[in-house]
């Protein structure tokens, strides 16, 4: 796109928790300004490609939700972060802003901000670029603002936006936006769980599968004794992730089944014993509940319905 000419003007990656987008974007963009390109890749060691990889180039802007303030405020642990690990999570990001447990959007007054810079010569006479870090979690009068800005964008700049979520993207903002789907790389395994959601997805799972009721709600009590909300949706990420696999397994697709092989038996055991609907409502139930416990309904509750919906499903 770059050699040709023919950039998008708004290009949103949807990876899994995780997954390797953001390397993905900062490659892109080091690229486009770069001014000693050869052999399809950036030189590296230009000006230009040593202020995009150290994040810090005067044309590109970035935003991620927060909890107070705008992402301005947090740039030194937002560049510590994605210079150490580039490929983070959502509660490495979290953890790193020292929000974790507290609930992170993108407000309207950000999107404001970050357009009137947009709306300047760009410093260096060339792209302009804004990479939006989970643009689902902007609130709706954040997204509206942006809308306007991806319809008519200003002359050579660039919405790069990274989703987990991209069904939860205001669909007027999704709709004008190239969709690319960066898959997980090969022998990764990388999980979105935490280290105790192994063994709470085990409880639930074997108690279900046991038919044993009274289990199955224990095991939604441990979940709704999880230290902090942000916790009770990643817990719904690593299940959900879990219940994908058992769906491939079931399909005959285990070579798409990326984790380590000490999990791939108990993967199969749940493959082989529960229907092939249950990943699908089981998946549903998730969903569901992720997007409650975003509406702060009381996780007891939630967790209760959601040991319910999956013994129903078995």
């Amino acid at each position: 796109m770059v050699d040709s000419g023919k950039i998008p003007h708004a290009i949103m990656l949807h990876e899994d928790d995780g997954g390797g987008a953001f390397p993905i974007v900062q490659a892109f963009l080091q690229y486009v300004y770069c001014k000693n390109r050869e052999g399809g890749d950036s030189c590296g060691a230009c000006p230009a490609c040593g202020k995009v990889s150290k994040l810090i180039h005067p044309d590109v802007h970035y935003i991620y939700p927060v909890n107070t303030g705008s992402s301005v405020d947090f740039v030194a642990e937002w560049r510590e972060l994605a210079k150490a690990n580039p490929s983070f999570t959502e509660n490495e990001l979290s953890d790193a802003l020292g929000i974790e447990g507290k609930t992170a959007m993108i407000k309207v007054e950000e999107a404001k901000k970050v357009l009137d810079v947009l709306s300047l010569y760009a410093l260096e006479r060339g792209y302009r670029a804004l990479v939006i870090y989970l643009p689902e979690k902007m609130n709706r009068e954040a997204a509206n603002r942006l809308l306007k800005a991806v319809e008519e964008p200003p002359e050579k700049t660039l919405f790069l936006m990274i989703t987990h979520a991209p069904d939860n993207v205001l669909p007027t903002i999704s709709s004008r936006c190239l969709r690319l789907r960066v898959m997980p790389r090969k022998g990764m395994f990388r999980s979105v769980g935490q280290a105790e959601d192994p063994e709470l997805m085990r409880r639930l799972m074997q108690s279900v599968l046991a038919r044993d009721l009274v289990a199955a709600l224990e095991a939604a009590d441990a979940l709704a004794a999880l230290p902090s909300r942000e916790r009770a949706k990643g817990f719904c990420k690593y299940a959900a992730e879990r219940l994908r696999f058992v769906f491939l397994l079931q399909q005959g697709l285990e070579s798409m089944v990326e984790v380590p092989e000490s999990e791939l038996a108990e993967l199969r055991d749940w493959a082989n014993r529960c229907p092939k609907t249950f990943p699908r409502k089981a998946a549903d139930a998730l969903s569901r509940a992720q997007g409650l416990i975003e509406r702060n309904v009381n996780v007891k509750i939630l967790f209760t319905e959601l040991a319910d919906r999956f013994y129903t499903a078995i």
